[in-house]
Protein backbone atom coordinates (compact mmCIF):
# COMPACT_ATOMS: atom_id res chain seq x y z
CA UNK A 1 0.00 0.00 0.00
CA UNK A 2 1.43 3.52 -0.84
CA UNK A 3 0.89 6.25 1.77
CA UNK A 4 0.13 9.85 0.41
CA UNK A 5 1.71 12.40 2.08
CA UNK A 6 0.70 15.81 1.65
CA UNK A 7 2.95 18.09 2.75
CA UNK A 8 3.34 22.15 2.40
CA UNK A 9 6.00 23.06 0.20
CA UNK A 10 6.98 26.35 2.14
CA UNK A 11 5.84 25.18 5.67
CA UNK A 12 7.49 21.34 5.56
CA UNK A 13 5.28 19.10 8.25
CA UNK A 14 7.99 17.97 10.45
CA UNK A 15 6.16 14.57 11.57
CA UNK A 16 5.40 13.62 7.79
CA UNK A 17 8.77 14.48 6.89
CA UNK A 18 10.00 12.17 9.79
CA UNK A 19 8.00 9.35 8.37
CA UNK A 20 9.20 9.33 4.78
CA UNK A 21 12.50 9.64 6.16
CA UNK A 22 11.85 6.47 8.48
CA UNK A 23 11.04 4.84 5.21
CA UNK A 24 14.18 5.82 3.48
CA UNK A 25 16.37 4.33 5.92
CA UNK A 26 14.53 1.14 6.46
CA UNK A 27 15.33 0.35 3.22
CA UNK A 28 12.07 1.49 1.67
CA UNK A 29 10.87 3.94 -1.32
CA UNK A 30 9.81 7.36 -1.48
CA UNK A 31 8.70 9.62 -4.36
CA UNK A 32 9.58 13.06 -3.40
CA UNK A 33 9.30 16.17 -5.23
CA UNK A 34 12.34 18.54 -6.13
CA UNK A 35 12.44 22.32 -7.88
CA UNK A 36 12.95 20.28 -11.12
CA UNK A 37 10.83 17.03 -11.29
CA UNK A 38 9.36 14.32 -8.87
CA UNK A 39 11.93 11.62 -7.80
CA UNK A 40 11.66 8.19 -6.86
CA UNK A 41 14.37 7.59 -4.06
CA UNK A 42 15.91 4.94 -2.16
CA UNK A 43 18.79 5.18 0.46
CA UNK A 44 22.09 6.00 -1.80
CA UNK A 45 24.49 3.52 0.18
CA UNK A 46 21.99 0.76 -0.04
CA UNK A 47 22.35 -1.40 -2.54
CA UNK A 48 19.23 -3.27 -2.44
CA UNK A 49 17.11 -0.15 -1.85
CA UNK A 50 18.91 0.95 -4.89
CA UNK A 51 17.96 -2.43 -7.14
CA UNK A 52 13.87 -2.19 -6.15
CA UNK A 53 14.13 1.60 -8.03
CA UNK A 54 15.40 -0.62 -11.30
CA UNK A 55 12.96 -2.66 -10.82
CA UNK A 56 9.83 -0.66 -10.16
CA UNK A 57 11.17 1.55 -13.15
CA UNK A 58 11.81 -1.08 -15.31
CA UNK A 59 15.65 0.93 -15.78
CA UNK A 60 18.57 -0.55 -17.54
CA UNK A 61 21.38 -1.40 -14.80
CA UNK A 62 23.65 0.42 -17.01
CA UNK A 63 21.82 3.38 -16.33
CA UNK A 64 23.21 5.33 -13.28
CA UNK A 65 21.17 7.51 -11.10
CA UNK A 66 21.39 10.75 -9.22
CA UNK A 67 22.65 11.16 -5.77
CA UNK A 68 20.62 13.77 -4.08
CA UNK A 69 22.62 15.62 -1.00
CA UNK A 70 21.40 18.06 1.81
CA UNK A 71 25.23 19.84 2.56
CA UNK A 72 28.90 19.57 0.84
CA UNK A 73 29.98 17.35 3.25
CA UNK A 74 27.46 14.74 2.29
CA UNK A 75 28.09 15.44 -1.11
CA UNK A 76 32.09 14.98 -0.48
CA UNK A 77 31.47 11.27 0.86
CA UNK A 78 29.90 10.09 -1.91
CA UNK A 79 32.16 12.32 -4.58
CA UNK A 80 35.46 13.21 -5.30
CA UNK A 81 34.29 16.54 -6.68
CA UNK A 82 37.93 18.93 -7.25
CA UNK A 83 38.87 21.97 -5.26
CA UNK A 84 38.24 24.16 -8.03
CA UNK A 85 34.35 23.26 -8.53
CA UNK A 86 33.89 22.96 -4.96
CA UNK A 87 34.25 26.04 -4.08
CA UNK A 88 31.75 27.61 -6.95
CA UNK A 89 29.60 24.45 -5.96
CA UNK A 90 29.16 26.16 -2.48
CA UNK A 91 28.00 29.21 -3.26
CA UNK A 92 26.02 28.12 -6.15
CA UNK A 93 23.91 24.93 -4.55
CA UNK A 94 21.40 24.28 -3.78
CA UNK A 95 19.90 24.74 -7.87
CA UNK A 96 19.20 22.65 -10.28
CA UNK A 97 22.42 21.51 -11.28
CA UNK A 98 23.76 17.89 -10.98
CA UNK A 99 27.71 17.13 -11.75
CA UNK A 100 29.63 14.12 -12.42
CA UNK A 101 32.77 13.06 -10.61
CA UNK A 102 34.67 9.85 -9.14
CA UNK A 103 32.93 8.24 -7.09
CA UNK A 104 33.99 7.22 -3.42
CA UNK A 105 34.23 3.91 -2.30
CA UNK A 106 31.33 4.25 -0.16
CA UNK A 107 28.50 4.42 -3.39
CA UNK A 108 27.98 1.11 -4.54
CA UNK A 109 28.23 0.22 -8.44
CA UNK A 110 24.14 0.14 -8.47
CA UNK A 111 24.21 3.67 -8.12
CA UNK A 112 26.80 4.20 -10.82
CA UNK A 113 25.31 2.17 -13.30
CA UNK A 114 29.11 0.17 -13.11
CA UNK A 115 31.14 2.90 -13.44
CA UNK A 116 33.66 5.03 -11.29
CA UNK A 117 31.69 8.31 -11.52
CA UNK A 118 28.77 9.55 -9.61
CA UNK A 119 26.31 11.96 -10.51
CA UNK A 120 25.65 13.88 -7.56
CA UNK A 121 23.19 17.66 -6.94
CA UNK A 122 21.44 19.63 -4.29
CA UNK A 123 17.74 20.02 -4.49
CA UNK A 124 16.72 23.69 -4.43
CA UNK A 125 13.66 22.57 -2.79
CA UNK A 126 12.53 22.54 1.22
CA UNK A 127 10.54 19.70 1.04
CA UNK A 128 13.72 17.78 -0.47
CA UNK A 129 16.06 19.04 1.62
CA UNK A 130 14.21 18.00 5.18
CA UNK A 131 14.08 14.48 3.38
CA UNK A 132 17.63 13.88 2.90
CA UNK A 133 18.98 15.87 5.90
CA UNK A 134 15.89 13.48 8.30
CA UNK A 135 17.25 10.42 6.52
CA UNK A 136 20.93 11.15 7.58
CA UNK A 137 22.06 9.77 4.17
CA UNK A 138 21.97 10.70 0.69
CA UNK A 139 19.24 9.82 -1.71
CA UNK A 140 19.21 8.41 -4.91
CA UNK A 141 16.30 9.83 -7.34
CA UNK A 142 15.95 9.59 -11.09
CA UNK A 143 12.48 11.23 -12.27
CA UNK A 144 9.36 9.47 -10.83
CA UNK A 145 8.22 7.90 -14.26
CA UNK A 146 8.20 4.26 -15.32
CA UNK A 147 11.08 4.32 -18.18
CA UNK A 148 11.00 5.79 -21.65
CA UNK A 149 7.77 7.76 -20.22
CA UNK A 150 7.52 11.52 -19.66
CA UNK A 151 8.80 12.28 -15.89
CA UNK A 152 5.94 13.47 -13.00
CA UNK A 153 5.63 16.94 -12.31
CA UNK A 154 3.07 16.61 -9.95
CA UNK A 155 2.11 14.15 -7.33
CA UNK A 156 -0.83 12.80 -9.49
CA UNK A 157 1.43 11.91 -11.78
CA UNK A 158 3.31 9.80 -10.04
CA UNK A 159 0.56 7.92 -8.62
CA UNK A 160 -0.35 7.02 -11.65
CA UNK A 161 3.07 5.55 -12.28
CA UNK A 162 3.52 3.55 -8.92
CA UNK A 163 0.53 3.72 -6.61
CA UNK A 164 1.19 0.54 -4.88
CA UNK A 165 4.40 -0.44 -5.94
CA UNK A 166 6.33 2.29 -3.75
CA UNK A 167 6.15 2.80 -0.28
CA UNK A 168 4.70 6.84 0.18
CA UNK A 169 4.46 9.59 -2.37
CA UNK A 170 4.81 13.05 -1.36
CA UNK A 171 2.86 15.39 -2.40
CA UNK A 172 4.06 19.10 -2.33
CA UNK A 173 2.55 20.30 -5.34
CA UNK A 174 3.46 21.14 -9.03
CA UNK A 175 7.44 21.48 -9.67
CA UNK A 176 9.01 24.69 -10.00
CA UNK A 177 11.08 24.07 -13.44
CA UNK A 178 9.27 21.15 -14.79
CA UNK A 179 12.60 19.82 -16.19
CA UNK A 180 15.46 18.15 -15.13
CA UNK A 181 19.01 19.32 -13.79
CA UNK A 182 21.60 20.06 -15.92
CA UNK A 183 24.33 17.53 -15.55
CA UNK A 184 27.91 18.33 -16.64
CA UNK A 185 30.82 16.12 -16.39
CA UNK A 186 33.75 17.89 -14.29
CA UNK A 187 36.44 15.56 -15.75
CA UNK A 188 36.10 17.33 -19.11
CA UNK A 189 33.35 19.92 -18.09
CA UNK A 190 31.24 18.96 -21.16
CA UNK A 191 27.68 19.14 -20.92
CA UNK A 192 25.95 15.60 -20.76
CA UNK A 193 22.17 16.77 -20.54
CA UNK A 194 20.85 19.87 -20.84
CA UNK A 195 18.33 21.09 -17.80
CA UNK A 196 16.78 23.90 -15.50
CA UNK A 197 20.22 25.02 -15.17
CA UNK A 198 21.31 27.31 -18.51
CA UNK A 199 24.39 26.91 -20.55
CA UNK A 200 24.69 30.74 -19.77
CA UNK A 201 24.70 30.12 -16.19
CA UNK A 202 27.40 27.33 -16.26
CA UNK A 203 29.02 29.82 -18.14
CA UNK A 204 28.69 32.87 -15.51
CA UNK A 205 29.30 30.69 -12.32
CA UNK A 206 32.06 28.48 -13.84
CA UNK A 207 34.16 31.30 -16.56
CA UNK A 208 33.93 28.93 -19.13
CA UNK A 209 31.83 27.44 -21.66
CA UNK A 210 30.53 23.54 -21.59
CA UNK A 211 31.46 21.91 -24.28
CA UNK A 212 28.31 20.69 -26.01
CA UNK A 213 27.63 17.46 -28.31
CA UNK A 214 25.28 15.54 -30.41
CA UNK A 215 24.53 13.82 -27.23
CA UNK A 216 24.27 16.58 -25.67
CA UNK A 217 21.24 18.32 -27.93
CA UNK A 218 19.43 14.95 -28.01
CA UNK A 219 20.67 14.05 -31.38
CA UNK A 220 22.40 11.14 -30.90
CA UNK A 221 22.50 8.61 -28.03
CA UNK A 222 25.72 7.44 -25.56
CA UNK A 223 27.09 4.45 -25.70
CA UNK A 224 28.30 4.52 -22.38
CA UNK A 225 26.44 6.59 -19.84
CA UNK A 226 27.64 8.79 -17.72
CA UNK A 227 24.64 10.07 -16.13
CA UNK A 228 20.79 9.93 -16.98
CA UNK A 229 19.08 10.87 -19.56
CA UNK A 230 22.11 10.33 -22.67
CA UNK A 231 21.48 6.57 -24.13
CA UNK A 232 17.92 5.50 -23.73
CA UNK A 233 14.52 6.94 -25.31
CA UNK A 234 13.20 8.72 -22.47
CA UNK A 235 10.30 10.76 -22.16
CA UNK A 236 8.08 9.30 -24.74
CA UNK A 237 3.95 9.43 -24.32
CA UNK A 238 2.21 6.13 -25.48
CA UNK A 239 0.75 8.11 -28.65
CA UNK A 240 3.23 8.49 -31.62
CA UNK A 241 4.25 11.84 -31.34
CA UNK A 242 6.84 14.17 -33.96
CA UNK A 243 8.59 16.80 -33.67
CA UNK A 244 7.29 19.73 -36.18
CA UNK A 245 11.34 21.83 -36.85
CA UNK A 246 10.04 23.70 -40.09
CA UNK A 247 8.23 27.01 -41.08
CA UNK A 248 5.53 27.81 -38.14
CA UNK A 249 3.58 29.66 -40.73
CA UNK A 250 3.10 26.50 -43.06
CA UNK A 251 2.43 24.15 -40.03
CA UNK A 252 -1.32 25.25 -40.88
CA UNK A 253 -1.84 23.97 -44.44
CA UNK A 254 0.23 20.73 -43.63
CA UNK A 255 -1.35 19.16 -41.05
CA UNK A 256 -5.17 20.16 -43.01
CA UNK A 257 -4.82 17.02 -44.23
CA UNK A 258 -5.35 15.49 -40.95
CA UNK A 259 -8.35 17.65 -39.44
CA UNK A 260 -9.49 16.45 -36.33
CA UNK A 261 -7.17 13.29 -36.09
CA UNK A 262 -4.28 14.51 -34.04
CA UNK A 263 -3.31 16.60 -30.85
CA UNK A 264 -1.11 19.28 -31.02
CA UNK A 265 0.87 20.63 -28.49
CA UNK A 266 2.93 23.98 -28.51
CA UNK A 267 2.93 27.95 -27.66
CA UNK A 268 -0.48 29.39 -27.53
CA UNK A 269 0.09 31.53 -30.37
CA UNK A 270 0.27 28.02 -32.44
CA UNK A 271 -2.54 26.94 -30.64
CA UNK A 272 -4.62 29.27 -32.06
CA UNK A 273 -3.39 28.70 -35.43
CA UNK A 274 -4.14 24.96 -35.14
CA UNK A 275 -7.20 24.93 -33.10
CA UNK A 276 -9.73 24.31 -36.16
CA UNK A 277 -7.19 21.39 -37.66
CA UNK A 278 -6.58 19.58 -34.48
CA UNK A 279 -8.48 17.31 -32.38
CA UNK A 280 -7.44 19.28 -28.87
CA UNK A 281 -4.58 22.26 -28.98
CA UNK A 282 -2.31 21.87 -25.64
CA UNK A 283 -0.91 25.04 -24.86
CA UNK A 284 2.44 24.82 -23.75
CA UNK A 285 2.51 29.01 -23.35
CA UNK A 286 3.43 31.73 -25.01
CA UNK A 287 6.74 31.59 -27.55
CA UNK A 288 8.82 33.89 -25.52
CA UNK A 289 8.29 31.96 -22.42
CA UNK A 290 10.39 29.48 -22.36
CA UNK A 291 10.52 28.82 -18.29
CA UNK A 292 6.91 28.37 -18.82
CA UNK A 293 7.23 26.24 -21.44
CA UNK A 294 9.50 23.98 -20.07
CA UNK A 295 7.57 23.75 -16.50
CA UNK A 296 4.27 22.45 -18.79
CA UNK A 297 5.64 19.84 -20.94
CA UNK A 298 5.59 17.14 -19.25
CA UNK A 299 2.35 17.51 -17.66
CA UNK A 300 1.20 18.46 -21.53
CA UNK A 301 2.68 14.72 -23.04
CA UNK A 302 1.20 12.75 -19.72
CA UNK A 303 -2.23 14.55 -20.95
CA UNK A 304 -1.89 13.84 -24.16
CA UNK A 305 -2.51 9.37 -24.01
CA UNK A 306 -6.00 10.27 -22.26
CA UNK A 307 -6.78 12.15 -25.56
CA UNK A 308 -7.22 9.00 -27.79
CA UNK A 309 -5.61 10.76 -30.86
CA UNK A 310 -3.99 9.09 -34.00
CA UNK A 311 -0.95 10.92 -33.11
CA UNK A 312 0.16 14.06 -32.21
CA UNK A 313 2.29 17.10 -33.23
CA UNK A 314 4.52 18.69 -31.10
CA UNK A 315 6.12 22.24 -32.15
CA UNK A 316 9.96 23.11 -31.70
CA UNK A 317 11.52 25.46 -29.96
CA UNK A 318 14.74 28.38 -30.30
CA UNK A 319 17.60 26.97 -28.52
CA UNK A 320 18.76 29.01 -26.66
CA UNK A 321 18.53 29.66 -23.05
CA UNK A 322 15.64 27.01 -21.48
CA UNK A 323 15.17 25.75 -25.65
CA UNK A 324 18.35 23.72 -25.19
CA UNK A 325 16.89 21.20 -22.48
CA UNK A 326 13.85 21.72 -24.24
CA UNK A 327 14.68 20.67 -27.71
CA UNK A 328 16.86 18.15 -25.92
CA UNK A 329 13.49 16.43 -24.49
CA UNK A 330 11.41 17.05 -27.40
CA UNK A 331 13.80 15.01 -29.51
CA UNK A 332 14.38 12.40 -27.01
CA UNK A 333 10.22 12.23 -26.26
CA UNK A 334 9.40 11.98 -30.64
CA UNK A 335 12.09 9.72 -31.14
CA UNK A 336 13.87 12.08 -33.11
CA UNK A 337 10.62 11.73 -35.66
CA UNK A 338 10.68 15.01 -37.39
CA UNK A 339 9.37 16.52 -40.13
CA UNK A 340 8.99 19.77 -42.11
CA UNK A 341 6.85 19.05 -45.34
CA UNK A 342 3.67 17.56 -45.37
CA UNK A 343 4.99 14.63 -47.83
CA UNK A 344 7.32 14.21 -44.40
CA UNK A 345 4.58 14.04 -42.00
CA UNK A 346 2.22 11.31 -44.49
CA UNK A 347 5.69 8.92 -44.53
CA UNK A 348 5.47 9.32 -40.28
CA UNK A 349 1.42 8.95 -39.91
CA UNK A 350 1.92 5.74 -42.33
CA UNK A 351 4.46 4.26 -40.69
CA UNK A 352 1.86 4.44 -37.32
CA UNK A 353 -1.29 3.80 -38.90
Amino acid sequence: MTIMLNIDPRNPDKAKIAKAADIIRRGGIVVFPTETVYGIGANALNPKACRKIYAIKGRAADNPLIVHVSSMDMADAVAKIPDKYKKILKRIWPCPLTIVAKARDSVPKVVTGGLNTVSVRMPQNRVALRLIEESGVPIAAPSANISKRPSSTRASHAKKYFDGAVDAIIDAGSSRFGIESTIIDTDNFMLLRPGAFTSAQIEKEFGKKPRITEESLGLKYAQRPKSPGTKYAHYSPLTPLFLFDGDAKSLKRITSVFKGKFVFIGSSESCMELRKNAKKAISLGKKRGMREIAHNLFHSLILLDSLNADFAIIEGFPEHGMGLAIMNRLRKASGNRSFESEKELRILVGGHG
